[in-house]
């Protein structure tokens, strides 16, 4: 397992204070794409246990609980699952109260499909609170979005069920959409 890099004290990943953990290697290579180093598979770092307990300490470091954000690469391809399993799962268990970011090239549609035969997306899908997702399109680049890079990705809030019943006003979206079991769609 292997990835591109992290930085420590993000403040352009997510709103506030963010970890950002970019895993290494891609198999969408949208054009354009902001991260095209980090497409090959053979390259990066060895992702080891030593890292892990390194972004662990770093997710609460001088008592400051930052938001863990996983990009790419590819969070989401079948290289690079079972190291963000291991990620999303260890902070959840760890630190419930922080919120877990993952930006993905493919569809939410794409991925619900996936989890009926692949475990270790059920399990990511089951700790993360948002997910960018869709590949980017450079015919639909808008650098004024939040969290995304075109006008085609969308923003999903996995929510509780009483976050749910309130129509998705806790997470700030103006027309929420529902899917998997209770998922926000937002602009």
């Amino acid at each position: 397992m292997k990835y591109a890099g992290i930085i420590y004290d993000d403040t352009a990943a997510a709103p506030g204070l963010s970890l950002s953990f970019y895993t290494q290697g891609c198999p969408i290579h949208c054009p354009g794409c902001h991260n095209q180093d980090m497409w090959d598979f053979e390259g990066g770092y060895d992702f080891t246990p030593e890292v892990l307990n390194r972004v662990m300490d770093k997710l609460v470091e001088n008592g400051v609980l930052r938001n863990l954000c996983i990009i790419g690469g590819e969070p989401l391809c079948k290289q690079n699952t079972e190291m963000t399993k291991m990620l999303c799962n260890c902070v959840r268990m760890a630190y419930p109260d922080i919120k877990i970011y993952v930006w993905t090239g493919y569809t939410l549609e794409e991925l619900c499909e996936r989890e009926q035969s692949e475990e270790d997306i059920h399990n990511i899908l089951e700790d993360l609170d948002i997910l960018i997702a869709n590949p980017f399109d450079i015919s639909k680049r808008d650098i004024t979005l939040e969290l995304r890079g075109s006008s085609n990705q969308e923003i999903y809030k996995f929510v509780t069920e009483e976050e749910f019943a309130d129509g998705g006003k806790t997470f700030g979206f103006e027309r929420p959409n529902v899917y998997y079991p209770y998922v926000i769609k937002g602009e």
